[in-house]
């Protein structure tokens, strides 16, 4: 009896642990993000299916994934669109695919979260919770931002329901001259 007790305390031990590692998703640094196309609910290319990564070549890019909207996400959002403006001579370039099994569902509900945060680069839907095939996108993550120049993955955060707050938000933020600022 004392045995089967020790080792349920030492399993729910481990499991406590194991849900406190950072969540892992999407292509890691040095690894090529590739290509891939969302239909588009917010931004000049609306109602057509988009290749952000093919239009973008080897200019510096952020990438956000995402499965649900919340303020937390808008509000990183707000950032990455601010920084993309204020980094027009790099060329920065930034975007959201939101990972959904029907973009009719979510088109007008994107277009009014855009709204409501301010949010003017493009957000589309990749119409697959899985998201793209080659990105291997965690099904525990909520929300995985990528950053990449010349074609490589430089930083990656991923973060579960919940974790997406404003430290997190600040450390996505403050990894964007690692793009930005690279010489072509």
């Amino acid at each position: 009896m004392n045995r089967l007790l020790a080792l349920t305390a030492a399993f729910a031990l481990v499991s406590i642990v194991g849900a406190a590692d950072p969540c892992k998703s999407g292509p890691q640094p040095d690894q090529r993000p590739g290509p891939y196309s969302s239909l588009v609910c917010v931004g000049k290319e609306r109602g057509t299916q988009h290749c952000y990564i093919c239009e973008s070549a080897d200019r510096p890019i952020v990438v956000v994934f995402a499965r649900t909207l919340h303020d937390p996400l808008g509000k990183m959002v707000k950032k990455i669109d601010d920084a993309v403006k204020e980094n027009k001579a790099a060329e920065l370039r930034g975007w959201v695919t939101f990972l959904a099994d029907d973009q009719t569902k979510m088109d007008r509900l994107i277009v009014k979260w855009a709204q409501q945060h301010a949010v003017s680069i493009p957000c589309g839907v990749f119409e697959d919770t899985v998201g793209p095939p080659t990105y291997l996108l965690a099904k525990e993550a909520d929300v995985t931002v990528i950053l990449s120049v010349k074609q490589k993955v430089v930083a990656n955060f991923a973060f579960r329901a919940g974790e997406l707050n404003d430290e997190a938000i600040a450390d996505v933020i403050k990894s964007i001259p690692k793009i930005a600022n690279v010489k072509k």
